[in-house]
């Protein structure tokens, strides 16, 4: 099994060199084609002196943008994915943590670049692929590549505000795709539909197995996600059988009642992930799609990308969260107490990784790489990097592993410590509750829920409280017309925060 991701492009690339790889619905790229032009990009940038270092690019969300990584990957750089969905500040504090010598951009966005802090060199991808690859210059570079070589660096939302660029090698990445892909069955078949924008690591569950095996990837359009009906008659059209999405997406067809209309007629695998999925949608999703695999993901940004899995073969009982399961083969979870001691069964910890999957850190942020990327805690004889996730969890009497909330979800209230998502889960199993969130304003010591939902305040409170126990009621209670979303698709807590 080969560790470095150009050698899956270069052997899909020779044996389905007209199958479709990636498609938007309008452009499409082959595997030849994709090749074709990776590798004229790797030659201009090696041509013009880039060696071993960021590479921003700036593109709309297309195959070319995804042609655009490999070309960066197949000069011995890593590619630094930007979108013009960001906002204008946070881009400008990419470039300042990144100081990339050069970008590539597509027609659409290179007016944009101009009002960017950027002040290196602009390369435009159309010149870049009509460059004449040089077959001998790239197997110079691919020769020195090895697999602790870093690949990508994508930008996670920091607690200070300033993003953090997390820094992923070949090795993390294959490992990863290789545990994901056996676990959930991909292969040259698997006709993914991606909803991720491409700046995230979500996108890797579709990009990197489909030039491993050979499948294909449609970019679905991201105002379909606002469309429900129109977004499962797209899957339909493209006979898309495998989606890995955030929940909201999912929640977003079954809570205004799609499937009355139409159903995904050749899903077969449905994963989900990055939230808690609300046992009432879970099971609208199970009664349409009876015969397909369910399987809940669990990962962060710095462990390259999902590190558990639980394949949803059980019934899950009302009240009960679905678990993230156990870890991929070669991860490790470590659940450690506050005083770094081991959680024994049904202990609350908190989730440390280990293994391959651990990223190489923050780049160009050494204090932060060293608050998260830690010696393991349960052994010091030698030099062994975990990742502490800042996630709870505990062991459920199944002996599978159950998330509980992010530490900075927990809050004490009345003299309680309460997990906010326990009263989402309660909130969401009213039956006219379409959607809903908590936050917690700390100013005011008050709970706050925000819900999409066909019930009115009063009537919905009077519900509450035979569902939760009273220090658990929330203080304000907002009604939304729809809620709102990150450009991920998660629902956007820092958003809602200002509206309360």
């Amino acid at each position: 099994m080969t560790n470095n991701v150009l050698d899956c492009l270069e052997q899909t690339a020779a044996r389905l060199p007209d199958k479709t790889a990636f498609s938007d619905g309008s452009v499409s790229l082959t595997f030849l084609e994709l090749k074709k032009a990776s590798d004229s990009i790797g030659t201009a940038l090696i041509q013009k002196g880039y060696k071993k270092e960021p590479v921003l690019i700036y593109m709309e969300k297309s195959p070319q943008q995804i042609a655009a990584f490999f070309g960066v990957i197949r000069s011995g750089c890593f590619y630094v994915p930007i979108d013009d969905e960001m906002p204008a500040s946070r881009i400008d504090l990419i470039i300042k943590n990144c100081h990339p010598r050069v970008m590539i951009c597509d027609e659409s966005t290179r007016e944009k670049a101009k009002k960017l802090s950027f002040s290196g060199e602009t390369i435009g991808y159309g010149d870049a692929t009509e460059t004449t690859a040089d077959a001998e210059l790239l197997k110079e570079v691919h020769d020195k590549t090895i697999d602790t070589d870093p690949i990508y660096i994508v930008f996670t939302s920091g607690s200070t505000g300033v993003p953090k660029g997390v820094i992923a090698n070949h090795r993390s990445v294959m490992d990863y795709i290789g545990q994901l892909s056996e676990v959930l069955g991909f292969g040259e078949d698997t006709v993914f539909g991606n909803q991720s924008p491409l700046y995230f690591d979500a996108c890797l569950k579709e990009v990197y197995p489909t030039i491993r095996f050979g499948a294909t990837t449609y970019l679905i359009p991201k105002e379909l996600f606002s469309q429900p009906k129109n977004l499962v008659e797209y899957l339909n059209e493209k006979k898309i059988n495998t989606i890995c999405w955030v929940v909201s997406a999912l929640t977003m067809i079954s809570a205004f009642k799609t499937f009355d209309i139409v159903r995904p007629e050749y899903l077969r695998t449905i994963a989900f992930g990055s939230e808690v999925f609300p046992i009432k949608q879970y099971r609208l999703w199970r009664q349409a799609l009876p015969d397909a695999s369910f399987t809940n993901l669990y990962g962060p940004t710095e462990a390259t990308g999902m590190s558990c899995y639980f394949k949803c073969d059980r019934e899950i009982e009302e009240g009960e969260a679905i678990p993230i399961g156990r870890p991929f083969e070669n991860t490790e979870v470590l659940l450690i107490k506050e005083d770094g001691s081991e959680a024994g069964p049904g202990e609350e910890g908190e989730i440390y990784l280990r293994g391959t999957c651990v990223t190489m850190g923050y780049y160009n942020d050494a204090e932060r790489t060293a608050g998260a990327f830690v010696q393991n805690p349960l052994q010091s004889a030698y030099p062994e990097t975990v990742y502490r996730t800042g996630d709870m969890a505990r062991y459920n009497d199944h002996g599978e592993l159950v998330f509980l909330s992010r530490r900075d979800h927990q809050i004490k209230h009345m003299g309680h410590r309460i997990e906010l998502g326990e009263i989402e889960a309660d909130v969401s199993s009213v039956e006219e509750i379409k959607i809903c969130a908590c936050t917690y304003d700390r100013d005011r010591d008050k709970i706050v829920l925000h819900f999409v939902g066909d019930i009115d305040k009063k009537a919905l409170i009077e519900k509450l409280k035979e569902l939760l126990p009273r220090y658990m009621l929330p203080g304000k209670v907002i009604n939304l017309d729809e809620m709102p979303f990150t450009a991920n698709g998660k629902i956007d807590r820092k958003k809602l925060e200002e509206m309360r």
